[in-house]
């Protein structure tokens, strides 16, 4: 980072800048470069004819339809500063407070998380002491996670599994934290960095030798973040009243004439002197000051392969899974559940065909018509992948039977249709933060690139867009912006 001091003035000698990819963090990379340097030239690069990435919104006979995030978290300031700067933020809906929890399947049967259990920390003891989620014997176990020793100071990393069994229990860990985790990262929980995905409650057993002996540290402070970490904070979300695409949209109208190239993908990416040479797939070369490569990293990998071939063989480390999603629209009549929750998260052990289900007209108003409801469910995932190969006629038998025997729907929906995200989740695997610093390392010793996307530091929204803005501060060599520490 050069100096502070260095204006956006001094930003605008940076003259032409790509940005390769059209999702929330290409985008996001270019906003912020349009704003510090408005006379610079930024061009970006989509390879499909929508920007957006895997951020989309339709309306389908009265449904407001997300195909993939449906929400950001508030709790990482990120994503609420980019809806500042559009002038959207006033277009945000908060959750709705009547139905702010979850359920869990259990043998079949629909139960509550407990009130207190933050993912991974149990910080209310009788909810937990009556919930029947767990056997006497599994609350026994985890009620004993106050007498664990802290791990071993020379364990560098460790998978979710290993963590969550280690301080809680075996049933704990399938009951409870398994599904609620899969259910943010459609993860292997075998493979999950804990240091990489979970940071918090990394951090906090080795500070306070325990989660429980952190929920009660004087002043709660470690408490409450390890509450905004897990993600069940859900008064946190927020979406915008049209959807998340309403952020696309709004980031798309920044963007001067002519500077999105649409249908386009870079096959080339080579250093030449001081300059960047890209060139399109149809033969099109162009020299640019700077690239940022907001590209999964598979394809970032096979971009940089002539660049820096050590650096894209670590990009090609960072394995990806897949999800289906099932989004079906039911008149309320046809559903004997009341639904007076956002959705419900099914374990492993269950050995039942979907992972989760998200009541989306629960959790915003209107995403359904007077009447019905909006359901998506979710299937495959890293440890289902079998079922991202079926076509949308079994997706459609499968979802029917278990939302039939799990909230009693009946009948056929009147609004049935299938997102497909194969590929599109990046796995992080223990090892993962190493692996990341050296990727960073030898990206920074390439003078005018960047990096940027959900494979990297966090795959939420908000990580995204954090991440894309630092980038372009620091490719135009200005003062960070407030929040992009942390």
């Amino acid at each position: 980072m050069t100096d502070p001091s260095h204006s956006a003035a001094d930003a605008s000698l940076t003259k032409r800048i790509a940005v390769v990819g059209g999702g929330i963090a290409g985008l996001a990379a270019a906003q912020r470069l349009l704003t510090l340097a408005p006379t610079a030239e930024v061009a970006l690069f989509e390879a499909s004819g929508r920007l957006g990435g895997v951020l989309r919104t339709d309306r389908v006979d009265g449904y407001l339809i997300e195909r993939s995030a449906d929400n950001f978290i508030t709790n990482l300031p990120w994503g609420l500063e980019l809806c500042r700067e559009l002038g959207i933020e006033s277009e945000l809906l908060p959750t709705d407070p009547q139905r702010r929890k979850a359920l869990v399947v259990s043998r079949g049967k629909l139960h509550p998380v407990p009130a207190g259990f933050q993912l991974l920390t149990p910080s209310q003891a009788w909810p937990l002491a009556t919930s029947p989620l767990l056997s006497f014997g599994g609350k026994l176990r985890m009620a004993a996670e106050y007498f664990v020793p802290r791990r071993s100071p020379g364990l560098t990393d460790e998978s979710l599994e290993s963590f969550a069994v280690r301080r809680l229990g075996r049933e704990a860990y399938e009951r409870l934290v398994q599904p609620l985790v899969s259910g943010i990262f459609t993860a292997d929980p075998r493979k999950l960095s804990m240091r990489a995905a979970l940071p918090k409650f990394w951090e906090v057993e080795q500070r306070y030798g325990g989660l429980i002996r952190a929920a009660r540290a004087t002043g709660g402070d470690e408490k409450t973040s390890m509450r905004e970490a897990s993600g069940a904070r859900y008064g946190m979300f927020v979406a915008p009243r049209d959807g998340m695409g309403r952020i696309v949209d709004a980031l798309a109208a920044k963007f001067p004439a002519g500077s999105v190239r649409l249908n386009t993908p870079v096959a080339r990416l080579r250093r030449d002197g001081e300059l960047w040479q890209l060139t399109t797939s149809a033969g099109d070369a162009q020299a640019f000051d700077a690239v940022v490569v907001a590209l999964p990293a598979p394809q970032a990998a096979k971009l940089l392969a002539d660049v820096d071939a050590p650096l894209a063989d670590d990009l090609g480390r960072i394995e990806y899974a897949g999800a289906t999603i099932a989004i079906s629209g039911y008149r309320l009549e046809q559903i004997a559940n009341p639904l007076e929750c956002f959705g419900f998260v099914v374990p492993d052990v269950e050995k039942r065909d979907i992972l989760a289900a998200s009541f989306s007209s629960r959790k915003f108003p209107g995403r359904a018509p007077e009447g019905c409801v909006l359901v998506r469910t979710f299937l495959g995932g890293a440890l289902r992948r079998d079922l991202l190969e079926i076509d949308d006629a079994e997706v459609r038998r499968i979802v029917q039977r278990e939302l039939g025997e799990l909230i009693g729907a009946k009948g056929e929906p009147h609004l049935f249709e299938v997102a497909r995200w194969n590929g599109a989740m990046p796995q992080y695997h223990v090892g993962h933060v190493d692996l990341v610093e050296r990727i960073e390392t030898r990206a920074a010793a390439l003078p005018g690139l960047a990096l940027v996307g959900n494979a990297y530091r966090g795959v939420g929204v908000p990580q995204c867009v954090h991440g894309a803005r630092t980038a372009a501060e620091r490719i135009l060599g200005v003062k960070p912006s407030r929040g992009s520490k942390g």
